[in-house]
């Protein structure tokens, strides 16, 4: 090396460490990772499908829970579904959760847009009022003498209008509202579209994404809400799936049903085990929404993103 040549130091990258390529290293301990939370996700599922299918002699074989299936027996799903308790609860868990997903977006929608445009008489002070139910709740004995009072004891209404808007879903519509641009709004007032037409056929339009998981936070909260039924839910036939799952698990007995034995050519006639039941009474719980979220699954991250992020 001659005397005339300049050693340079190394130039550093300027990306982020996170957006480097990982060494082999790293990518064995990624993989591993997510592996190790898949099968965390994974294994109890499945191990609650092969269970709610798996034969007394199976279960009892296994000591209970059952990982490896043996012989087949669907009799549980054939209790659960037969009419009874369950079927009554998944048809009012059913009816709160479509009902109630309807009327809260309707209701966040309208108040989101309302708040998020400048002007809007009070908007401050209504606003303020939202934000302060994340600081301050009222609590449990004043929200039961409220709904009560109203009449709500025993009804269906009672499971949807305590929660049919949240403060997190108005303020999360309201900030991508507010990030539409303004131009676009001035156009429409232009053109003699008033706040309505705007809402539906501008606003609306854009905000599919946020819409949708909104949607999705009503719907997931509907379906799996227990605690409102047993604080105004005393009939049977009113009770919601989720409700109907708690009793059987703390009881540790099957849910009443209008025929326990079912039977079955080539599997008899006899009652199925009971953890067999409790098992396929959380397959139905659970599956409505393994069955919608994967239609949501595109918007999920976007809304999300754009709705928090954005304004």
């Amino acid at each position: 090396m001659s005397a005339d040549t300049v050693v340079r130091p190394r130039r550093k990258s300027s990306r982020p460490v996170w957006e480097e390529k990982p060494t082999l290293l790293g990518q064995f301990s990624k993989g591993t990772i997510l592996t190790a939370v898949v099968a965390v996700v994974i294994v109890p599922l499945w191990v609650v499908v092969v269970t709610s299918l798996s034969s007394e002699k199976t279960i009892n074989e296994a000591g209970g829970y059952v990982f490896v299936p043996r012989e087949f027996d669907p009799r549980a799903y054939l209790v659960i579904f037969s009419g009874g308790q369950v079927t009554d609860a998944i048809l009012v868990s059913t009816i709160v959760t479509l009902a109630g997903t309807a009327l809260s977006l309707i209701v966040t929608v309208l108040a989101a847009y309302g708040l998020s445009r400048p002007g809007t008489l009070g908007h401050r002070s209504i606003l303020f009022y939202f934000l302060l139910t994340f600081l301050i709740y009222p609590g449990m004995i004043p929200s039961y003498l409220v709904v009560t009072g109203l009449g709500l004891k025993d009804n269906l209404l009672a499971l949807i209008l305590p929660t049919a808007i949240s403060a997190f879903n108005l303020v999360v519509l309201r900030a991508f509202f507010m990030s539409i641009p303004g131009e676009l709004y001035d156009s429409a007032r232009m053109d003699g579209a008033g706040e309505l037409r705007i809402l539906t056929r501008i606003v609306l339009p854009l905000s599919k994404a946020v819409t949708a998981v909104v949607g999705l936070f009503y719907a997931v909260g509907y379906w799996n809400a227990f605690f409102n039924a047993i604080l105004y839910i005393d009939r049977n036939d009113l009770q919601p799936i989720q409700r109907v799952l708690q009793q059987f698990i703390l009881a540790g007995q099957s849910p009443s049903t209008s025929g326990a034995a079912v039977a079955i050519p080539g599997l008899g006639s006899s009652v199925p085990p009971s953890l067999a039941i409790k098992m396929a009474v959380v397959v139905v719980t659970i599956v409505p929404a393994l069955i919608v979220y994967p239609f949501i699954q595109r918007h999920f991250t976007k809304g999300v993103i754009i709705g928090a992020v954005k304004g």
